[in-house]
């Protein structure tokens, strides 16, 4: 892990005015996206809530909950283990507290039964973090994964995890997700932060290299933030960090701020560098790069990819 000056590991100053109030400065025009709506976007959401569950589509604010949840090809995140998360990032819009409600003990089932119902082919499940459970859920995780399998079984199940290590780990790779995700989110100086104190580059990078060695023939995949005061050198040496944990898929995407009381952004990074790290990311030899103001981890065209791959695998029977 590289080391740095308690200097270095703090956020440039946001642009203020002479009042001392920070400037707001305008999203650029690549940034913007059309409300969502339509049929299809109509109908997932009607089915996820009469089942009562959640989604970091919504939770999240994500910017492409119109482009997922639309046409005969949607895809979506489902977030279990409650909406709820024990752990505090600058970053996201999910509510946090010290201790959740209990787990419903339902919840796996309804996430079959919506799957079935939905037929979708690509699905991810992610959860809140639940430090306040022995396990962190894994188990009640793993009973979610399960109930796919045994309702939906053609679906590709994407798992975007907390940093398990551990038996917690070993208990959610039990359930064989076809791709397992963990997001570093920042580069290494920005981890203390953006964020929680828990977390930390290297830990996520051990959860990673952990469900490879629990199962080799796993897809990893990881994400980054970008447009938080970090450098381009810093990019580079998060993306040779990863690949060199063996992850085969990344996603890189512009950092935007839910409310005025998360981390502010510092830049709005254009659109030819994404290119530029998409490029980077190739050439280092990840599966698949998708690099792009709106990308997210849980991003569609990734998943076409990743979808494709785990079908090839398992119609070679391997």
């Amino acid at each position: 892990m590289s080391s740095s000056s308690p200097r270095e590991n703090q956020l440039p100053d946001a642009p203020t005015g002479p009042s001392g109030i920070p400037i707001r400065t305008p999203k650029p025009a690549w940034l913007k996206v059309p409300l969502p709506g339509g049929e299809g976007y109509a109908r997932l959401k009607g089915l996820t809530e009469s089942l009562g569950l959640n989604t970091v589509c919504q939770e999240a604010r994500c910017p492409n909950i119109g482009e997922c949840w639309k046409g005969d090809h949607a895809t979506m995140t489902l977030m279990v283990l409650g909406d709820e998360c024990t752990r505090r990032c600058r970053f996201c819009a999910v509510k946090t507290v010290d201790r959740a409600a209990p787990p419903d003990p339902n919840e796996p089932a309804k996430v079959g039964q919506a799957i079935a119902a939905l037929n979708l082919g690509y699905v991810v499940i992610t959860s809140v973090d639940r430090d306040d459970l022995a396990d962190g859920g894994s188990a009640h995780y793993a009973a979610c994964i399960g109930k796919i399998r045994e309702l939906a079984p053609r679906t590709v199940v994407e798992t975007l995890i907390p940093d398990y290590q551990g038996d917690a780990l070993a208990t959610l790779m039990s359930a064989r997700p076809d791709v397992l995700a963990h997001n570093v989110e920042v580069v290494d100086r920005l981890q203390r932060k953006i964020r929680d104190p828990r977390c930390s580059f290297e830990r996520s990078l051990a959860t990673l290299r952990g469900a490879k060695a629990l199962d080799a023939r796993v897809f990893t995949k990881s994400s980054l933030m970008v447009g938080l005061g970090e450098s381009h050198a810093e990019i580079v040496e998060s993306l040779e960090r990863l690949r060199a944990a063996d992850v085969d898929f990344l996603t890189l995407g512009q950092y935007l701020r839910p409310s005025e009381n998360h981390a502010p952004v510092r830049e709005y990074v254009s659109p030819e560098r994404f290119a530029e790290y998409q490029r980077l990311g190739e050439s280092l030899g990840f599966r698949y790069v998708a690099s792009g103001p709106l990308v997210r981890s849980s991003y569609k065209a990734g998943e076409f990819f990743a979808a494709r791959l785990v079908r090839e695998r398992r119609a070679a029977g391997s």
